[in-house]
């Protein structure tokens, strides 16, 4: 089975642009050592996963766009997969929970072009 990727390539390709289980050697690597995306952005599929705002809960039902998750919870959020995942947990798309800090956790700071 092959899983597709928002950069558009497909799981056999992972390695060009992320570290994960298979070729990290169990630990984080310098920003920038892969390929970016699609938007010109490096390590956000692996390396380490980014810890999202909000908290771990059910979506509502129906169709939402960018769903922010409860105001409270027990459980945080993260995406993108981390060093230690396989290839399906590395898409945008998957989304994981945990009680908070571990070392296969990140964030990522960002600024809009306009400063804002």
């Amino acid at each position: 089975m092959t899983t597709k990727f928002s950069f558009g390539d497909d799981e056999s390709n992972l390695d060009d642009y992320a570290w994960f289980r298979e070729n990290s050697a169990e630990k984080t690597h310098p920003v920038g050592g892969k390929q970016p995306n699609a938007w010109g952005l490096y390590d956000m599929h692996g390396n380490v996963a980014e810890w999202c705002q909000g908290w771990y809960g059910e979506y509502p039902s129906g169709a939402v766009t960018d769903p922010t998750g409860p105001a409270t919870g027990s459980f945080v959020v993260h995406r993108g997969g981390s060093w230690e995942f396989g290839a399906v947990g590395c898409r945008s798309a998957y989304r994981g929970w945990d009680l908070g800090r571990s070392v296969f956790y990140g964030f990522r700071v960002s600024l809009s072009p306009s400063g804002q």
